[in-house]
């Protein structure tokens, strides 16, 4: 067994299957001195490096500052799925938003996974995309409400080929008996998401993008010009978008009080046989299951089963990932119990209370995305595309997300992940009463 230990907070990637596969291995400087830019980007994960990008194709000179490396946080850890959607259901703050605010938040849903594809297509990135997604139902009113999702498809044009499955059906799409049915989705599907950020960075290179590694933030000097100090250099720099995500700390406590860091873990099997692959996942799609507490899986380019979940809220990591995931994936394929563990790592995403992105203006001139729920890979991508247009401009679709209230976390920094993790635990307990 080779099984890869994963440092959760070492400066270097974690020791998973996406490091050991990456295309590059990035190596920027960190920065020292003074620079002036037109923005400064605090973070490279897919939203700094896809908001550099956005705004560096409109023109605009930009500095991207990270901490450890890029794609070192959510971003290359994740479990690869790239699902429509942006939220957990707009229609809460119809009353803040209005209709028309509703249905535009509903097609981002839509336009934030044709924006990875259509980028991954034009520009040849090499990061494993498959189209090819099911919801895979566990229970009754999981069956309910994927009729529902799939009558609200149909209704909204979602234009891309979706079906209900029963329960014989959704064994050709995933090889067990713990499911009741499903829905196949093939506008969307899978990726590398460590390559498709390292991919968008040397994009985001060739237009001009200076990024700087092991460079935290220290402070930002707000005001009509804005400075960005880290421990030897400083940025300045018309506009700031703070894209720390669940890994801003303390650098902006208004934003780190309303995302809650929530771990999730992921992992991989040795290369499986094609007789192996067939008889777990036979047409190679994503899956996700329905639980509050839900189970996540794919197969990766080189034939290895990718499992991930045990998403927790007490800020306490496992410790041995494998021995607390394991079982969960033998529950639903007994037949890799003789199939070694190579790789395993986890990692924090951010959680928002109301499960909705936070995109919008922290001052005139300082902007943040953050809190993606457990769905980043395409609401990243629709969040730097909304923060470059309201940079340039146009800050419609801005403003829609910025009219949206968000929740402080009660309970101070050090409180507010052990009483999430009561309240998930009521939910899951509701679950299965």
């Amino acid at each position: 067994m080779i099984k890869e230990k994963a440092p959760i907070h070492s400066d270097q990637h974690a020791a998973s299957w996406y490091a050991a596969t990456a295309n590059r291995e990035t190596n920027h400087p960190a920065l020292e001195g003074e620079v002036t830019v037109d923005v400064c980007i605090i973070g490279a994960g897919f939203t700094g490096v896809a908001t550099a990008l956005e705004l560096a194709e409109r023109g605009y000179s930009v500095v991207v500052l990270e901490a450890r490396k890029i794609g070192w946080g959510a971003t290359g850890r994740n479990g690869g799925q790239l699902i429509r959607g942006i939220g957990h259901g707009a229609d809460q703050f119809r009353n803040v938003i209005g209709q028309d605010g509703v249905d535009a938040i509903d097609q981002m849903g839509f336009e934030a996974v044709r924006l990875v594809r259509d980028r991954v297509a034009e520009h040849n990135i090499d990061c494993d995309l498959k189209m090819g997604y099911c919801d895979a139902a566990k229970r009754k009113k999981h069956l309910v409400e994927l009729r529902e999702d799939y009558e609200w498809l149909q209704q909204v044009g979602y234009g891309e080929e979706t079906r209900l499955i029963d329960q014989d059906e959704i064994r050709s799409i995933v090889n067990t008996d713990a499911y009741l049915g499903g829905m196949v989705d093939m506008g969307s599907g899978h990726l590398h998401p460590l390559n498709l950020c390292l991919g968008e960075a040397e994009l985001a290179e060739k237009l001009g993008v200076r990024f700087y590694e092991h460079s935290p933030v220290v402070r930002v000097q707000k005001g009509a010009e804005p400075v960005v100090y880290t421990a030897k250099g400083q940025v300045k720099a018309g506009r700031v978008v703070l894209a720390g995500n669940a890994y801003i700390d303390d650098l902006e406590p208004k934003l780190a009080g309303k995302v809650l860091p929530a771990g999730s873990y992921i992992i991989t099997t040795e290369p499986l046989s094609e007789e192996l692959c067939n008889s777990v996942l036979p047409q190679d799609f994503a899956v996700c299951d329905m639980d509050v507490a839900l189970d996540y899986y794919r197969m990766t380019a080189d034939n290895r089963l990718l499992f991930g979940g045990r998403c927790n809220y007490s800020a306490r990591h496992p410790s041995d990932i494998t021995e607390s995931m394991r079982p969960k994936m033998l529950k639903l394929f007994p037949q890799l119990k003789d199939t070694a563990i190579d790789y395993e790592w986890g990692g924090m995403l951010g959680i928002g209370a109301n499960r909705m992105p936070q995109i919008g203006l922290l001052e005139d001139n300082i902007y943040y995305a953050q809190a993606y729920s457990g769905h980043g890979v395409n609401a990243t991508h629709m969040a730097a595309r909304i923060l470059a247009e309201a940079i340039h401009g146009d800050a419609g679709r801005l403003n829609i997300f910025n009219r949206i209230p968000h929740m402080t976390f009660p309970g101070g920094k050090h409180f507010r992940s052990p009483l999430l993790a009561l309240g998930m635990l009521w939910h899951r307990l509701k679950e299965v009463i």
